[in-house]
C-alpha cells in the first residue's frame, strides 16, 4: 500500500513536470510571435481543467512554479490584459475552500473573532493585520475620486493574496510541502535570470529599433496585452541614457527593470537553499568547513542572478545592497560570541554578498561595450550612473524628490484615509488614467499612506515587522533541516534588502513580484 502511494505521488509529479514544460513551450511560442494569441484562451481552459483535476498540493506547486510564465488572455480586441494567474488563483482557492476541513477551519476562526476577539487578535496577529488593511482599503475607496479604480485595486490585491491562504494551510498540514515549494520557487528564478542574459546578448545583434520592435511589439504585447505594451513604451525603463549613448537595463520577461530584480531577490533564498544544502549538511556547523566544501552545480546561478540584478541598472537595488551588507556585518559582529549551526550558516550565506559587489567590475565592461550596433565613446558610462545615486539634481532623482514632497503634503491633508486606494495620480496632479501607467510615490510607505492614510501605513509596517520577526524566529529553529536553515538565513538578508529598496519604489506591487512575495510570506508564517 505504501509503495502504491509513493508511485502515485511520483506519477503526479512527473505529469506536473510534463505539463509545465508544455506550458513553457506554448507560452514561449506565443510570446515570441510564432503562435497566434488566439490559442491562449484554449490553453488556459486546458490548464484550468488540469489544475482542478490534480491534487491541491500539485496545483499549488504548479502555480508557484509558473508565476512569471502566465500570460495575458486576449478575450476581446479592447480587453486583452486579463492574466492567466487571476483565473488560476481563484480556481485553486475555490478548490481549497470547498474542502470540508477548510470550511470548518474558517468557521472556527470566525467564531473566535466574534466571540473572543481579544484571544483572536492575540492568536492571529497576521490575520488581524491583513484584515485591517483590507478594511482600511475599503474605507479609503468610499472617499476616492474614482471608485472604479479603487475597487479594481482592492480586487487586484485580494486576487493576488488568495494563493497565500492556500499555501499557509497546506504547509500547516504537511511541513514537507514548504520545502517542496522552495524547490519550485528556484525553477522560475533561474529561468528568468537566464532569459535576462539572453536579452543582453540580443543587444549585440539588434539595433535599437529592432530591439524595441521585438521586445515591446511582440514579447511585451503578447505577455501583457496591447495596453501595457503601449504604456511601457512611453514609460521606457529599459534603457540608461547618457547624452546620445544608451545601455540596456535588463528586464527579462518582466514589465520593467524594477520588478525584475525584486523577483530575483525573492527567489534567491530558494536557489541558495538548493545549491548550498550539501555544504551545510557536510560541514556540521563549522564555518571553516563550509568555505572548503564544494556546493551543488546550481551555485553558478547565484552570480548569474546577482549580475542580472546589477544590469537592471536599478540604482535603488544597488544602494539597498550596500545598506544590507553593512547591516549584515553589524548583525554578525553583534552576535560574534554566539555559536551554533544556524549562526555559521548565516555567516556563510552572507559571504556571498561579496560576489554581488565584485560583479560590478564585470558589469562595468558590459555596460561600456557597444550595444544596439552603436559605438560608445565614453567608457565611464556605468560609473556615471553609479555616481548619479547621490546627485539630487539628476532628472530622475529630482523628480522623485518632488513626488515625495507632494506625497507628504497629501498625507498631511488626508491623514486618515488618504486620497483612496488606486487613486494616487491625484496626489501629483496627474490624470487618473496614469494609474494604469504606474503612477506612484516612488516609495512604498509614502504610497500606502498617501492612498489609504497613516493608519494603513502603521498596519502595513506592523505586518512587515511580524514577517521579519518570524523569519528570524524560523532562522533560529531551522537547524533540523539544512534546506530551511539556508532558506531562512538567506531570507533574513534578502527580505530586508527589498524593504529598504522599497523606500525608492513600489515595484513589489507588480503582480509577479507580489505573487512571489505572498508565496514567500505564506511559507515563512506557516513554518
Amino acid at each position: 500500500m505504501i509503495t502504491f502511494n509513493k508511485s502515485k505521488v511520483k506519477a503526479h509529479i512527473n505529469l506536473l513536470n510534463l505539463v509545465f514544460v508544455a506550458h513553457l513551450v506554448i507560452a514561449g511560442l506565443v510570446v515570441t510571435g510564432v503562435l497566434p494569441r488566439a490559442v491562449v484562451p484554449y490553453w488556459t481552459a486546458v490548464l484550468a481543467v488540469y489544475l482542478l483535476a490534480i491534487p491541491l498540493e500539485d496545483s499549488t506547486a504548479f502555480f508557484v512554479r509558473s508565476i512569471p510564465f502566465f500570460i495575458a488572455i486576449p478575450l476581446t480586441a479592447n480587453f486583452d490584459s486579463l492574466n492567466m494567474w487571476r483565473i488560476f488563483s481563484g480556481l485553486i482557492f475555490l478548490k481549497w475552500l470547498l474542502r470540508k476541513e477548510s470550511l470548518n477551519k474558517i468557521w472556527s476562526v470566525l467564531s473566535l473573532a466574534v466571540m473572543h476577539h481579544r484571544e483572536f487578535h492575540k492568536k492571529y496577529k497576521v490575520t488581524t493585520a491583513l484584515l485591517s488593511l483590507l478594511i482600511l482599503a475599503m474605507l479609503s475607496a468610499i472617499w476616492a475620486p474614482n471608485h472604479t479604480l479603487a475597487v479594481k485595486r482592492i480586487i487586484y490585491f485580494v486576487n493576488l493574496s488568495l494563493i497565500g491562504v492556500v499555501i499557509y494551510d497546506l504547509i500547516g498540514k504537511n511541513q514537507d510541502f514548504g520545502q517542496r515549494l522552495i524547490k519550485n520557487i528556484a525553477i522560475p528564478t533561474i529561468i528568468v535570470a537566464v532569459i535576462g542574459i539572453i536579452q543582453l546578448i540580443s543587444t549585440y545583434y539588434m539595433d535599437i529599433f529592432q530591439f524595441v520592435d521585438f521586445w515591446n511589439g511582440i514579447v511585451e504585447r503578447n505577455l501583457f496585452g496591447n495596453a501595457w505594451a503601449a504604456a511601457s513604451l512611453k514609460a521606457n525603463t529599459w534603457f540608461a541614457y547618457f547624452g546620445d549613448q544608451l545601455s540596456l537595463r535588463m528586464f527579462s520577461i518582466f514589465p520593467d527593470s524594477h520588478s525584475f530584480p525584486i523577483f530575483l531577490l525573492l527567489g534567491l533564498p530558494a536557489v541558495m537553499a538548493i545549491a548550498l544544502k550539501r555544504v551545510i549538511e557536510r560541514a556540521k556547523g563549522s564555518l571553516r568547513a563550509m568555505l572548503g566544501i564544494r556546493a551543488s552545480m546550481l551555485v553558478v546561478f547565484v552570480p548569474v542572478i546577482f549580475l542580472a540584478m546589477i544590469l537592471t541598472g536599478t540604482r535603488g537595488i544597488w544602494a539597498a545592497g550596500g545598506v544590507i551588507t553593512i547591516l549584515a556585518v553589524i548583525f554578525i559582529y553583534w552576535h560574534r560570541k554566539k555559536t551554533g549551526e544556524h549562526w555559521a550558516t548565516f555567516k556563510y550565506v552572507s559571504s556571498y554578498l561579496a560576489i554581488f559587489f565584485l560583479l560590478f567590475g564585470l558589469a562595468y565592461y558590459i555596460v561600456a561595450s557597444n550595444q544596439f550596433e552603436v559605438s560608445k565613446s565614453d567608457s565611464a558610462l556605468f560609473a556615471k550612473r553609479v555616481r548619479s545615486l547621490i546627485d539630487i539634481s539628476e532628472t530622475s532623482n529630482a523628480r522623485r524628490i518632488q513626488i515625495w514632497k507632494d506625497s507628504a503634503r497629501s498625507i498631511i491633508k488626508h491623514p486618515l484615509l488618504g486620497v483612496g486606494i488606486g487613486n494616487f495620480p491625484v496626489v501629483v496632479g496627474e490624470d487618473l488614467i496614469r494609474a494604469k501607467a504606474g503612477s506612484s510615490a516612488h516609495n512604498l510607505y509614502l504610497h500606502i499612506a498617501a492612498e489609504m492614510g497613516l493608519p494603513a501605513l502603521i498596519t502595513a509596517l506592523w505586518f512587515l515587522w511580524l514577517l521579519v520577526r518570524k523569519v528570524y524566529h524560523n532562522f533560529l529553529l531551522a537547524t533540523r533541516y539544512s534546506l530551511l536553515a539556508i532558506y531562512f538565513a538567506s531570507a533574513l538578508i534578502f527580505i530586508p534588502w527589498i524593504l529598504i529598496y522599497s523606500l525608492t519604489d513600489v515595484a513589489i506591487t507588480d503582480e509577479r513580484a507580489f505573487l512571489l512575495f505572498v508565496t514567500m510570506a505564506a511559507i515563512i508564517f506557516a513554518e
